[in-house]
C-alpha cells in the first residue's frame, strides 16, 4: 500500500462516506466528519471486498465502475446508520 493509496482512500472515503450519509435513512447528520470518513473508508474496502469476491466483479474496471461505487455508497451508509446508533448523536423527533 503506497502514498498513492493512502490518498484515494483518504479523499474516496471523504466522498463516499458523505455520500452514505446522504443516502442513510434518517436525519443522521449529527455525527461528526471523522466518523463519516471512516464509514466512508469502511464502505470503500468492504464494497470493494463485496464487489470482487461475493459478486465476482472486478476491482481494476476500465472507465467507471457503476455498481462498484454503487456498493461502496449502501456499505457506507449502512455503516453510518451503525455508527449513528452506537454513537446516540442521531437527532430525536
Amino acid at each position: 500500500m503506497g502514498i498513492s493509496d493512502i490518498l484515494v482512500a483518504l479523499i474516496g472515503g471523504t466522498i463516499i462516506g458523505i455520500l452514505g450519509k446522504v443516502v442513510a435513512p434518517g436525519g443522521r447528520d449529527q455525527i461528526p466528519l471523522w466518523l463519516t470518513i471512516l464509514c466512508g473508508i469502511g464502505g470503500i474496502v468492504a464494497g470493494t471486498y463485496l464487489w470482487t469476491e461475493v459478486f465476482g466483479g472486478q476491482a481494476d474496471a476500465e472507465g467507471f465502475d457503476f455498481f462498484r461505487h454503487l456498493t461502496q455508497i449502501v456499505v457506507a451508509a449502512v455503516l453510518v446508520v451503525i455508527a449513528a446508533g452506537i454513537t446516540g448523536r442521531s437527532k430525536k423527533a
